[in-house]
């Protein structure tokens, strides 16, 4: 039998091909096999007890019954994985000593666990949608989990097989390119992509141009007229919208490197403004469309939306009053041009949670759409998150109210960080020391943000983020130096020395080596539901994992396989935990 990359999933298609075997049991049958307490087995399927309830059967018998046509099947080698009923009728399966000595010899490196890993997604085609930001405004605290997690998932659904375009849906079209164009005539202000302080002038423009268009009908009105000049292509507004734009980007794009966020395309909501008539005529055509009080609106009677502030139902609205188009034409040509021009097989959209209302209705819009053009609708996955949070539990703001700007914190990070490492290794070289902090300070943002479940708001503490104790990018980063340093006390590179290893046999050898094997289960559950924060879990418990096996069993010993084994259980640990830092786009750091 075959060394299995993920044996729970392969356990779980087993238990399913022989299910109809059984009496009692049928091609719907689901194992619902899941993780079991280490201390019983390794994975325990539990559906047995549902299904010998629908059928009316002893569930133990059942169970047996399941278990003995797996025997059968001749699929099950039990020098590998052991197997049991347990209880009214679970079954349990415990891998051996051999089988685990067996895939740590075989899954040695990132290369083996991404081609283990492939076959989850087998080359699907992918688009997500991040980071996303508006044009003309700078990056705040709030954009911090935009680019985090979108960038951890792009790279989860990349490593899993799936052939993946990012697209920087960003938001360079609209009625504040009026009030902007306007305030920029009327200061001469020149915009210069090369300036560090462009955006930044942009902003105050905007700002400065909206006090003005809401204190005199008249500036509003020339507002509008510039709007009306750009939409209708006149070459100066297009020029100066295109110089906006550049700003905007440039500026951007200095945050994205800082953080590895990689792009593919940036096709903002400006691309689409030539393709949103035809998504009106289709919808109108399909009697998915009509028009209410002038505008062009899309109602969902079998699922009726309601305001957050008042119990009224309401309509999706396409196309504004005005005639001009919003967020929902867009979004809808978007998912057009995504499914014909990339045959998009799943879309991932990254925002959030305050727009699941918007998701919602897209989506459900989308769905009737294609289904009455015949089209094959891409799968639509929307990954909201929460809210970063004070220590007082409001948003985090600076003193004049403002929202924190994402390239301070930034900085502030890094110093903190340079304090930290300045602390912990005052020997090392100054230089390196400012490199090894730009490290540490980025992935401390990061990580901080994505070990929290995405869907909670979460509190932002510099103590907690930047401490190398606990569920945190320091103390992980450290963990893998740790191990980096036992090779490099024996003149060796991680994976060598490790030649006639035998199989795991302490308690805590074995325990590291089944927290090891469950990587594969840590990447399932990141990519079930897109939530990075089960790899940042698993981490974290392997690295505790590792540090009870290190205290326990002496590595260096004169035994050749057993200090052979030891140092493959070191670079196992070693390997996995900088393939799932760089999955979180965090670079793992030699020294600290």
């Amino acid at each position: 039998m075959p060394v299995w990359f993920n044996p729970a999933r392969e356990l779980d298609a087993l238990l399913r091909k022989v299910a109809p075997q059984v009496a009692g049991l049928d091609a719907n049958f689901n194992p619902e096999l899941r993780l079991s307490d280490p201390r019983h087995a390794d994975f325990q399927a539990n559906g047995v007890l549902p299904a010998a309830k629908k059928s009316k059967a002893n569930p133990r018998a059942l169970a047996t019954a399941l278990l003995d046509a797996l025997r059968a099947s001749g699929e099950l080698d039990e020098s590998l994985i052991q197997a049991e009923v347990a209880g009214p009728g679970f079954i349990n399966f415990k891998l051996t000593p051999l089988a685990l000595g067996a895939w740590l010899r075989e899954y040695r490196d990132e290369s083996k666990w991404r081609a283990g890993a492939a076959s989850i997604m087998k080359g699907k085609k992918v688009i997500i949608d991040y980071p996303s930001p508006n044009t003309a405004k700078q990056m705040h605290v709030g954009h911090l989990r935009p680019i985090v997690i979108g960038e951890a998932v792009a790279r989860l659904i990349e490593f899993c097989g799936a052939k993946l375009i990012r697209d920087n849906h960003i938001g360079d079209w609209g009625t504040n390119f009026g009030i902007l164009i306007l305030a920029i005539r009327r200061s001469g202000f020149v915009c210069d992509a090369q300036s560090p302080t462009a955006l930044e002038d942009l902003e105050r423009l905007y700002k400065e141009g909206s006090a003005l268009t809401k204190a005199d009908p008249v500036a509003m009105e020339a507002a509008r007229a510039e709007l009306a000049k750009l939409q209708a292509g006149d070459a100066e507004n297009l020029a100066l919208w295109h110089k906006i734009v550049e700003v905007s980007n440039a500026a951007c794009q200095r945050i994205y490197d800082q953080f590895g966020l990689k792009t593919d395309l940036i096709l903002g909501e400006s691309f689409y403004r030539d393709k949103v008539d035809r998504v009106y005529t289709e919808l109108q055509k399909c009697g998915l469309a009509e028009e209410s009080e002038g505008a062009l609106v899309v109602w969902h009677d079998d699922e009726p939306r309601f305001s957050r502030h008042a119990e009224t139902k309401m309509p999706f609205i396409i196309r504004k009053k005005d005639g001009s188009s919003n967020y929902a034409s867009t979004d809808l040509a978007t998912l057009l041009y995504r499914w014909e021009n990339f045959q998009a097989e799943e879309i991932v959209y990254v925002t959030d949670g305050r727009q699941q209302d918007h998701f919602q209705q897209l989506f459900r819009t989308g769905e009737k759409w294609f289904a009455a053009t015949q089209r094959p609708l891409p799968r639509l996955r929307h990954v909201w998150f929460g809210t970063i949070l004070g220590e007082d539990g409001k948003a985090i703001k600076t003193k004049s109210g403002d929202p924190v700007r994402l390239q301070s914190l930034i900085d502030e990070a890094t110093e903190r960080a340079f304090v930290a490492v300045s602390s912990k290794s005052p020997d090392l070289p100054e230089a390196e020391r400012h490199a090894i902090a730009r490290a540490i300070g980025i992935a401390a943002l990061r990580y901080a943000d994505l070990a929290s479940n995405r869907t909670m708001d979460y509190a932002f503490s510099w103590e907690k983020l930047l401490a190398f104790e606990g569920n945190t990018a320091p103390y992980l980063l450290y963990a893998v130096v740790r191990v980096r340093s036992i090779f490099r006390k024996n003149n060796l590179e991680v994976g060598q020395g490790e030649e006639g290893a035998s199989n795991p046999e302490t308690p805590t050898e074995i325990a590291l080596a089944r927290k090891l094997l469950g990587f594969t289960n840590a990447l399932d559950q990141a990519l079930d539901d897109l939530r990075p924060h089960h790899l940042c879990t698993y981490l974290h418990e392997l690295a505790a994992a590792y540090g009870a096996f290190y205290a326990a069993d002496t590595v260096n010993v004169d035994q050749p396989d057993v200090r052979a084994r030891r140092l493959m259980l070191c670079s196992r640990t070693c390997s996995i935990l900088e393939t799932g830092l760089r999955l979180l786009a965090i670079n793992p750091v030699q020294r600290m």
